[in-house]
């Protein structure tokens, strides 16, 4: 894969043009599984157009000669707001794959979080890179698996688990049929198949598609490759299992209503990310910027010293400003990333990163905000 030229990266002026140009380098099935969403996509959509229906009402005459974008989430300092959301099969994009994305993230100084569908070993990501690193976790069919990869989490010195609450079964993705999805020659989720057992007989081995062994090259989703890694029965029982199971923090991913964040909160839940999957699971699903804010009144309610993030549609520092006055601690930004690492590998990445962080600070200085803490939901509402 050709890599463009910092110079060329350094052309990159925002995350649409860094979308541009990862459009022209991946093929079509990569294009397709990254950029889908489920159904007729109206939820993927909104997610990006909810944001930009915020207005915000910026202070003046405000000292904002020093401006930080400093803050603190599960007691790590972050240099900004921002944390990589969990995105699968990094090797699709590159073949550095999350590699290159946790070195990009290192020298940032921004958190990954490392989806349980990534091309790369958990243990190898964390061995790249200095940046904090958290594990999105599934529980599916065969509980021994997400055991065992929280186990290993906590034994790379994994910062947090988030366990992804939306994804009863996977999500209709039109796309990843069209394209003929399927896992490449060297390509597969290795965080799964480590622990995954052989299939107990053909009826199973049906059910699961290619979940066992090598890839076969089946295609037609990853609901097809995978329907063993998540379930249908996973219930608040096996939340609270979970949070009293491990020592690390656990966040559920993938809330969109109040009261099943405070019931999350009360199952042992150190925060939730306000998430409706990218727009990949139920189509109609509200877009988070809608949700976020009755979220994290609800959240706040129940203990005020609970972590809330969000993700999806975010692209500018003006969403992550808005993000943070309807009550977030911080943003998850997860296709830009993959753009970023489809353009210029670990240098794609960073640009995307830098890119982020510079328009938050330009974002709050012209708000009126010389720090995270002035970010107040005032800003949205002049009263």
């Amino acid at each position: 894969m050709n890599e463009p030229e910092l110079s060329e990266l350094s052309e990159l002026l925002d995350l649409e043009d860094v979308e541009r140009v990862a459009a022209g380098r991946l093929d079509e099935m990569a294009l397709g599984y990254y950029a889908g969403g489920s159904g007729e996509e109206r939820t993927l959509r909104n997610n990006r157009a909810a944001w930009a229906e915020l207005d915000v009402w910026y202070r003046t005459l405000v000292d904002v000669s020093s401006c930080s974008t400093t803050t603190s989430v599960l007691g790590l300092d972050l240099p900004a707001p921002v944390l990589v959301a969990p995105t699968a099969l990094h090797r699709l994009a590159h073949p550095d794959g999350e590699l290159a994305t946790a070195r990009a993230c290192s020298g940032a100084g921004i958190p990954i979080v490392v989806s349980s569908l990534a091309s790369t070993l958990l243990e190898d990501i964390c061995a790249v890179t200095d940046a904090p690193v958290l594990m999105q976790l599934y529980i599916g069919q065969r509980p021994e698996v997400s055991e065992a990869l929280v186990a290993r989490a906590e034994a790379a010195g994994c910062a947090g688990i988030q366990l992804t609450v939306d994804t009863p079964v996977w999500g209709e993705r039109h796309r990843e049929h069209r394209t003929g999805f399927h896992l490449p020659e060297g390509v597969d989720v290795v965080n799964l198949r480590r622990h995954a057992p052989e299939p107990a007989g053909a009826a199973d081995g049906a059910a699961d598609g290619a979940a066992d062994g090598a890839s076969d090259g089946a295609s037609g989703g990853i609901g097809e490759i995978l329907g063993w890694a998540v379930s249908p029965s996973v219930t608040w029982d096996d939340l609270a299992r979970l949070c009293g199971s491990t020592s690390l923090p656990v966040l559920t991913k993938g809330v969109c209503r109040p009261d099943d964040a405070r019931r999350a909160i009360e199952a042992g839940a150190a925060g939730v990310v306000v998430s409706n999957h990218g727009g990949r699971q139920l189509d109609g699903a509200p877009a988070t910027a809608v949700s976020l804010g009755p979220v994290a009144s609800a959240v706040r309610s129940a203990d005020p010293g609970a972590i809330i993030l969000v993700d999806g549609g975010i692209r500018a520092g003006v969403d992550v400003l808005r993000a943070l006055a309807l009550g977030a601690h911080a943003v998850q930004i997860g296709r830009p990333v993959l753009w970023g690492l489809a353009a210029g590998g670990q240098d794609g990445v960073r640009r995307v990163l830098d890119l982020l962080i510079a328009d938050v600070r330009r974002c709050m200085t012209l708000a009126g905000c010389p720090t995270v803490g002035d970010v107040t939901a005032e800003l949205l509402a002049p009263d």
